[in-house]
């Protein structure tokens, strides 16, 4: 099921939706200020962010300018505010949906459903190919290229390329990646990571350019 990553500092609110949420099966991630929001997201492979629009740190306006400016995860701002203006001026901003507290869960869920429905729908059946840089791949064939040249990629090295090019910037340490490519829980699998991203690195990588950075202390990132 997918990740949601619910930011918001009301506990009470906070625990419902947490709680909802597991119970339809889905993973949830906890944040309680929009900057903890912030650097969770930039570590961790995420589905659909629910937003509370008044937070501590930077306030929910904030977070969405900072989520757009790397990502289009479908994003559910949740305010006390009912005024239309304000509605209209986040979704011109980012947002994906607005609902107001109170809330009734049912409605919520719908809500989160709906946008991932759309998500899927977009990357599914729409996205046959994904540029980046002077990478190409072509989502139907696998095909690989560096400009002309087509590349020889393992399935594995392949699917770790996918998650890269469609979170550009983003860090993922080892144990994203690991259960993101092979869906498993985490142990032991530093050596596995590591070298399929060295091999892959090697297969990307010119000397003009080096796509997969590393992020001491973290994992990688692509750039």
């Amino acid at each position: 099921m997918a990740t949601i990553l619910i930011i918001e500092d009301d506990n009470a609110i906070h625990s419902l939706i947490k709680e909802t949420l597991t119970l339809q099966g889905f993973q949830t991630i906890s944040a309680y200020s929009g900057t903890e929001g912030k650097l969770l997201f930039e570590h961790h492979q995420v589905d659909l962010v629910l937003l509370d629009r008044m937070l501590p740190g930077m306030n929910g306006e904030e977070v969405l300018q900072e989520l757009r400016n790397h990502s289009t995860v479908p994003v559910i701002v949740i305010s006390a505010k009912k005024e239309q203006t304000e509605k209209v001026e986040l979704l011109l901003n980012g947002a994906d949906d607005y609902i107001t507290k109170p809330f009734d869960v049912n409605e919520l869920l719908a809500r989160i459903h709906i946008q991932l429905r759309h998500t899927s729908i977009s990357s599914v059946d729409l996205k046959k190919e994904i540029h980046y840089k002077n990478i190409y791949v072509n989502l139907d064939t696998r095909d690989v290229k560096r400009n002309d040249e087509l590349l020889h990629l393992t399935g594995r090295e392949f699917e770790i390329l996918i998650l890269f090019l469609e979170n550009p910037e983003k860090v993922f340490s080892r144990a994203n990646l690991y259960e993101s490519v092979w869906k498993e829980p985490y142990f032991d699998g530093v050596k596995t990571v590591n070298m399929h991203i060295s091999n892959l690195r090697n297969k990307l990588n010119t000397e003009e350019t080096n796509y997969i950075k590393t992020v001491w202390g973290i994992g990688f990132k692509f750039d």
